[in-house]
């Protein structure tokens, strides 16, 4: 049965592919975002509402009016380095956006919501690939700020019967099949557009932060997931909330990681042309290696990766970036 479901960020990056996948589902996705980092463009499969989350009285005006039945929640701040130099501003941002968020819901009687959580709570991980129950220790405010919005889900379920399902992502890359949207963030610190970018002139030489990580190449290693694949296990997510599913928390990664020095030669290889590229230090908060166990998410909802091989992932961004 089609339902209502509040989007907050559905203007940026993962929050506008998943918009696609919940409209696709037949149902109306309502787009809550400040624009600060999303783009009126990239919010075209429902209503978009431009303001912040932290104001309570347009969440909840915006939930009445077109009687919202879930939510899922992406608006945030989600830079590591920008967060080591801005802990207040993340927390600020994040907590207390997503505090405001939960109580709106609660006044309106919205009881389901899928959050955009993080392998960044994991910290330096103890071992390889990184399971749920490993322990949740950040070494960065992003992952923190995150986590804290994890207890603040569990305790709204015991305080008030809120049911949740917090999907830590590890790292979202590519962009969607059709080309209709992708990655467009201000300033851009990722490494799959930063290296197609340089690669196309459109950027300065790719910076490599760290060539000296205890890994097989010396660059840091990630478990990189295509965007469709995240906006799909949203969808799922949804769907399990609706049939009564219990609250729960789960990685949503591939199992399987990359080097900074694999991506670039992916990226030369589905562009043939150069990354012009150069070895920078290491950035504060920066694991070497994230790498999720990806078996729970299967268990309970039912979700594969289909396109998250690196090769899909680099052609789509390549195909959006080089259009």
């Amino acid at each position: 049965m089609s339902k209502a479901v509040l989007v907050t960020g559905g203007g940026g990056y993962i929050g506008s592919h998943t918009c696609k996948e919940v409209a696709r589902a037949g149902h109306l996705p309502v787009t809550l975002d400040n624009l600060i980092h999303g783009h009126k463009t990239a919010a075209r499969w429902g209503p978009l509402i431009e303001g912040d989350i932290r104001d309570r009285g347009l969440v909840e005006r915006t939930i009445r009016e077109h009687r919202i039945e879930a939510v899922v929640h992406f608006a945030g701040h989600a830079y590591v380095g920008e967060s080591m130099r801005d802990p207040c501003g993340y927390f600020g941002n994040n907590v207390t956006g997503s505090l405001s968020l939960l109580e709106a819901m609660h006044s309106c009687g919205v009881g389901q919501i899928v959050f955009s959580s993080t392998c960044a709570i994991y910290g330096v991980p103890q071992s390889l690939p990184i399971p749920e129950d490993n322990p949740q220790r950040p070494i960065n405010p992003y992952g923190e700020s995150k986590l804290f919005v994890e207890r603040a889900l569990h305790w709204c379920g015991v305080a008030h019967g809120l049911r949740s399902v917090a999907l830590r992502y590890f790292n979202a890359a590519g962009a969607d099949p059709d080309a209709e949207i992708g990655e467009d963030h201000d300033p851009e610190t990722h490494l799959i557009p930063l290296a197609i970018g340089a690669a196309l002139g459109k950027h300065p030489p790719l910076e490599i932060y760290g060539a000296d990580y205890p890994t097989a190449d010396g660059t840091a290693v990630r478990d990189y997931v295509h965007v469709a694949d995240l906006a799909e296990a949203h969808m799922l997510a949804l769907d399990y909330l609706d049939r009564g599913g219990a609250s729960t928390a789960f990685n949503l990664g591939t199992g399987r990681g990359y080097s900074v020095r694999e991506v670039i030669a992916t990226v030369e290889q589905v562009g043939e042309r150069s990354v012009p590229h150069r070895i920078a230090a290491r950035r504060p908060g920066d694991p070497a290696s994230l790498i999720a166990a990806p078996g729970r998410s299967r268990e309970l909802i039912g979700w594969a990766p289909q396109r998250s091989d690196l090769q899909t992932i680099v052609a789509t961004a390549w195909r959006w970036h080089a259009r």
